[in-house]
């Protein structure tokens, strides 16, 4: 059956990517932006998730056009990197603003309609660093590693509601802002990795779709790690 899709941070990269897959399925799809709009054949909604008043018009304007969303991809996110005797106050709480409690944002608001259901999946993109921790990135991993307490806490919260709420955890992936480093930058995390290559954004949808699937009704709570290796044993 199709099912009414919210993917976050749909623009490019892992999101476009997850909503790509979403409509390839025949679900009825929704991808919100923050500067530019991207094609496919989905719904394109400006949003900033960073603003209340945003998430809640995006929501109502996905509601009017497809329906109440069924499932939830939170995937939109920034990063400013620094070191920390270096990082700025606001670098650090702009980060958690837009990575964790965006993330609240919109898991609250798509959670009303999940409710009146019973039923819904919540898919949270997290990050290796988020686990393992990364020089230059502690504004990143803090709120990478929140997501997962937090999808732990709803998971528990709506169960009984059969929701579910998982998080999806990539390594080192194939998008713009990574090809931007140049190539011995992108070798270098390569040679990180146990499979000796960075994902394709098509490779962590791949497990984002897996988790919004009825194959995966009986988890919840997880993290998925989708890294090639680089973390394992967290």
């Amino acid at each position: 059956m199709s099912r009414v899709v919210l993917v976050t941070g749909g623009s490019r990269g892992i999101g476009l990517a997850t909503a790509q897959r979403f409509v390839a399925l025949g679900d009825k799809v929704a991808v919100t932006y923050n500067t530019t709009a991207p094609t496919g054949d989905f719904l394109a909604v400006q949003c900033d998730v960073t603003q209340e008043a945003d998430v809640e018009r995006a929501f109502a304007e996905v509601e009017q056009a497809l329906g109440p969303v069924e499932v939830l991809v939170s995937n939109a996110g920034i990063t400013k990197d620094g070191l920390l005797l270096r990082m700025k106050e606001d670098d650090f709480a702009s980060v958690i603003d837009a990575n964790l409690t965006g993330a609240f944002r919109v898991c609250k608001r798509a959670t009303q309609s999940m409710l009146r259901a019973r039923k819904g999946r919540i898919i949270l993109v997290s990050s290796v660093v988020g686990l393992l921790g990364q020089a230059g990135q502690a504004n990143y991993a803090a709120s990478k590693a929140g997501l997962v307490g937090f999808a732990r806490s709803l998971a528990r919260e709506f169960g009984s509601r059969s929701i579910t709420v998982n998080v999806v955890a990539p390594g080192p992936v194939d998008t713009d802002m990574t090809r931007s480093l140049g190539a011995e930058k992108l070798q270098a995390f390569a040679d990180l990795v146990p499979l000796g290559r960075i994902a394709s954004a098509d490779e962590i949808a791949g497990a984002i779709v897996f988790l919004a699937s009825q194959d995966a009704a009986y988890i919840t709570g997880a993290v998925l790690p989708v890294d090639g290796g680089l973390g394992m044993g967290h």
